[in-house]
């Protein structure tokens, strides 16, 4: 037993640290068994002593007074003792190499396929970020935040949004979609002029305060332009209206029942109403969308062309 503890000690991991924390609970069991056997006591002082001995506290009112206490107590104290003194030094030891790795921006690395790309930092961001990884996206992260404050399994290039050099440095050309925020308008403006230089036919969606920089953004050819101010008056405006359309909404957003998905439109559905889609499918048909128009197929029915876009939302299982 002496053997095995000495090899942990030699070369301790976190794997090992939790072969470590069960040995010494095999050690302060068999000892406080073994220890009432041999003292003549009950087991559950046997196992307060044990329990006593192994954590160093020892309060000395229960000694061994045989010569086979005295041995148990002598294997109780070289094994748990150093086994949970090596427990607490080995993650005391990772936490600390986590914060370093972090600050030096270790352990982050760089997505091998398709990601999504978050450029800017505003108060929605984080929850935004942790809604993509919920969802298994792979994320690159671009922002000048602190490292700490950035989940591990997001990959942060730390730096200004709006320089050319740290946008490159996020490889904007390998993303799949990426999302544009800034803590002003303006930020966002450069930051879009950089990227679709950098990543011509990157698709990108901008998130602004103002309609004013929305229509600025399309005039620079980026149709997908989110106005926080206009979603937000909205949504409160139709909650005032209609008191469950804002938990209708969440629910459409967040529920781990299903996820909304884009299909594009093939040649068999191509010439036919949407009407006729809903009726057909499984899935829940919303929109249409055409170019940059999206339409709900209320009061009007919409005929799908090819290169058309479905919006739908789908069980997740499926």
């Amino acid at each position: 037993m002496l053997f095995v503890v000495w090899r942990f000690l030699l070369h301790p991991n976190r794997r090992h640290a939790l072969w470590m924390i069960a040995l010494a609970m095999s050690v302060v069991v068999l000892g406080g068994v073994g220890f009432c056997i041999a003292e003549h006591i009950s087991l559950w002082l046997g196992l307060y002593w044990s329990v006593t001995t192994a954590t160093t506290v020892g309060y000395g009112d229960i000694t061994p007074k045989t010569d086979a206490g005295h041995i148990i107590a002598v294997v109780v104290m070289l094994t748990t003792i150093p086994l949970l003194g090596a427990v607490f030094a080995v993650w005391s030891g990772a936490a600390a190499a986590a914060r370093v790795r972090r600050l030096l921006h270790m352990g982050r690395s760089f997505p091998e396929g398709a990601f999504r790309l978050v450029v800017g930092m505003n108060p929605v961001i984080p929850a935004m970020l942790d809604e993509l990884v919920k969802a298994h996206n792979d994320v690159v992260f671009v922002a000048d935040v602190d490292p700490v404050s950035v989940r591990d399994d997001v990959h942060l290039v730390q730096g200004d949004p709006t320089s050319e050099q740290t946008l490159k440095t996020a490889q904007p050309e390998k993303a799949e979609h990426a999302l544009v925020a800034g803590a002003s308008d303006g930020e966002v403006l450069i930051s879009v002029v950089l990227l679709r230089a950098a990543a011509p036919n990157l698709a990108v969606t901008a998130l602004v305060h103002s309609r004013a920089a929305a229509d600025a953004l399309k005039d620079l050819g980026v149709s997908q332009t989110i106005s926080t101010d206009d979603l937000v008056s909205h949504t409160l405006a139709k909650s005032l209206e209609t008191p469950h359309a804002a938990a209708m909404l969440i629910e459409l957003l967040d529920s781990e029942q299903h996820c909304l998905d884009e299909l594009e439109a093939t040649a068999e559905m191509a010439g036919r109403a949407l009407s006729s889609l809903r009726n057909e499918r499984d899935d829940l048909v919303l929109a249409l969308v055409h170019g940059d128009s999206v339409s709900l197929g209320i009061g009007e029915d919409p005929v799908v062309a090819v290169g058309d876009l479905i919006l739908v939302a789908r069980p997740i299982s499926s």
